[in-house]
């Protein structure tokens, strides 16, 4: 697994880093398919809005750079980029330290296919999120301690994923994923407004959506609107739709979602 930062392959990382201290930082995970980055310019987007609302002084332009010394070491280029942008070395204390944040590439070689249809068994959580600070909405911060413990939870009943509620009552997303479900005849997709991640492949479906005339809600889901899901999948930037065949033991329809998979060609994705 090379590591680098700042365009820089290091073995070693500073005991005085933020990112140790306070998980201060962002971060995304993105798919690398014959070394071109798949939905980067919505990656790159997350991450610059997320500088700029964490008030991270980051080169970006650090992230091509890694990406052509990798080309260098590998003959194919495929796998998983997880790239970290933190605050950097600090003292003792949360005041911002006065110097640009540090951009880590962490790269996982692995072989990767076209995207296809998983299927699920699935379920609802008993543990809830809670509700974000505004300026910390939809960002993929390095504090990801709810998840943690919510895939645990998940593991523990054997679901790969599992849809998570919030303390309002409300559905959110899946653990590390966001959700669509089909509900009276009608895809829906949760508003994000007190909390969850804007995911970019869910920013890709649904721009598909848009461009092929196919409607989709975003709003509250209520969790006594869970008995009344017909269909449900997941999506996060590694799976464009992990297809639930049963939630908390009761069938769902996953035709719909077949249905939707191939008219959106979610098998592409660029």
């Amino acid at each position: 697994m090379p590591c680098f930062k700042n365009a820089q392959q290091i073995n070693e990382i500073s005991l005085l880093d933020r990112a140790f201290h306070y998980g201060d930082g962002c971060f995304t995970t993105a798919r690398v398919r014959h070394g071109k980055i798949e939905l980067e310019s919505l990656h790159r987007a997350r991450l610059q809005l997320s500088c700029e609302r964490l008030m991270l002084q980051a080169d970006l332009s650090c992230i091509g750079k890694t990406l052509a010394l990798l080309q260098q070491q590998f003959l194919e280029l495929n796998g998983t980029l997880k790239i970290i942008i933190s605050r950097g070395e600090g003292q003792r204390g949360y005041s911002l330290p006065d110097h640009p944040a540090d951009v880590w590439v962490f790269f996982y070689p692995q072989a990767v296919d076209d995207f296809h249809i998983e299927k699920i068994k699935s379920g609802v959580l008993q543990q809830a999120l809670g509700l974000s600070m505004p300026n910390l909405v939809g960002l993929k911060s390095l504090n990801r301690l709810e998840q943690v413990l919510l895939k645990h939870e998940a593991d523990q009943h054997g679901w790969a994923e599992a849809l998570v509620t919030d303390v309002q009552g409300t559905v959110v997303e899946g653990v590390s994923s966001n959700c669509f479900i089909r509900l009276n005849n009608t895809w829906v997709t949760p508003e994000l407004r007190y909390n969850g991640v804007h995911g970019v492949m869910r920013a890709k479906i649904l721009s598909r959506m848009q461009q092929q005339g196919i409607h989709c809600e975003q709003r509250f889901i209520e969790m006594e609107d869970i008995s009344k899901f017909e269909s449900l999948f997941f999506c996060n930037a590694l799976s464009p739709m992990k297809a639930v065949t049963e939630l908390n033991r009761q069938p769902l329809n996953i035709q719909p979602c077949i249905e939707l998979f191939n008219i959106l060609q979610l098998n592409q994705i660029h």
